[in-house]
């Protein structure tokens, strides 16, 4: 957790050593795990000490690629976490498996980072973060998002109060055609949702960072399935996904309405009729604006309306510098004591925004209330 004071490389826990290292376990051997194992494998003061997944055929796959022993590899995470005993725990399966997983990690003394979105449902996410805190252990969502430049030069503008305060935002994940072919993605039963939970959380989530971070308090929404229930006819990002087990949205929309008066508007899609893929997001204040995707800030100066854009921000900000980055905050939270970027609590409030769009769009669209988040300390 944010607020969780134990330090293994400093107190008399079973990590803490001479060396700093910290003892790294993965839960889900998947695609993203190798992600992350690939970032971690650059740090020396991280050392990955076991993978479980139900897939044996995963398993294999990662120890062909990155040299693991057969005696490091487990097909029952609980049975992983006994034996290995392992400092921290990378939880990186599918969202139905995240709060199991990470209520097991947290309750055997381990620390845990969770890929988005943090779970199934608020619930859940909930239950996670109050194991963490029995065991007196950290919790983080892996919100690489965060890491990017463009992130950093928004929120530090927004903090030095150039937006004042944001009335209004619109996010935007939208793909032309781009349902995954692979996976569970198109499972609602495993996965909780369509594009919203997959992709739309990453805009939504950086825009909630940026925007400070406040109270969502209630929710209107609407989904739609055209497309990802029927056999592909078109050339595909992806094609030949499995449109017999697609239970998931093609199209999610909806409002979110904070405490503090604040309005965004949703917009998140695997497939549809645009002219092309939208990754952004606009937010609007009292004293100035912004968008993300290509970072400006639009305000008044001298008399005239002004745009700004910045000539350089430090960092590629791709896919595996941002990994780097949220991995590299991860373990520096866990062996320094350091803040994160991520606290499972943000996490809560963003599950409680892609639940509220959900539950509206069951209910006819009628807007729904939020619960209370976990208070951030």
């Amino acid at each position: 957790m944010a607020t969780t004071p134990a330090n293994p490389a400093t107190s008399t826990s079973k990590s803490s050593t001479a060396t700093r290292k910290l003892r790294l376990a993965f839960i889900g051997a998947g695609g993203i795990a190798g992600t992350h194992i690939r970032a971690l494998r650059k740090m020396p003061d991280v050392e990955i000490v076991a993978l479980a997944d139900i897939s044996e055929a995963a398993l294999a796959k990662h120890a062909e690629e990155f040299g693991f022993e057969k005696s490091q590899l487990f097909t029952d995470y609980e049975q992983m976490l006994e034996k290995v005993e392992p400092d921290a725990v990378d939880v990186c399966t599918p969202n139905g498996v995240h709060a199991p997983a990470s209520i097991a990690a947290s309750g055997a003394g381990a620390h845990v980072i969770v890929e988005k979105p943090m779970a199934m449902n608020a619930e859940q996410v909930q239950a996670m973060i109050d194991a963490a805190k029995a065991a007196d252990r950290k919790l983080v969502i892996g919100f690489q998002s965060r890491f990017h430049p463009a992130t950093s030069y928004l929120k530090r503008a927004y903090d030095d109060g150039v937006f004042g305060e944001i009335r209004f935002g619109r996010i935007q994940a939208l793909r032309r055609r781009g349902i995954p072919n692979w996976g569970v993605f198109g499972r609602k039963e495993l996965q909780g949702g369509g594009p919203l939970i997959d992709i739309g959380v990453h805009v939504l989530e950086v825009a909630h960072f940026v925007m400070g971070s406040p109270r969502p308090v209630a929710a209107v929404g609407s989904t739609w399935t055209d497309i990802g229930d029927r056999p592909s006819t078109t050339i595909s990002q992806w094609p030949d996904w499995d449109h017999k087990t697609y239970t998931v949205e093609d199209l999610a929309v909806g409002h979110i309405r904070f405490e503090n008066g604040a309005v965004l508007h949703v917009e998140s899609m695997f497939a549809g009729h645009i002219e092309k893929t939208v990754w952004d997001f606009q937010l609007m204040g009292e004293k100035g604006g912004c968008t993300w995707a290509e970072p400006r800030i639009f305000t008044d100066q001298l008399g005239h309306m002004v745009n700004i854009q910045p000539g350089f921000l430090a960092g590629k900000g791709d896919f595996g510098s941002l990994f780097d980055l949220k991995l590299r905050n991860f373990v520096n939270h866990v062996l320094h004591d350091t803040p994160t970027l991520a606290p499972a609590e943000h996490g809560l409030m963003v599950q409680q925004m892609l639940d509220g769009i959900y539950r509206s769009a069951e209910a006819g669209g009628r807007e729904v209330e939020l619960g209370e988040a976990a208070e951030v300390v």
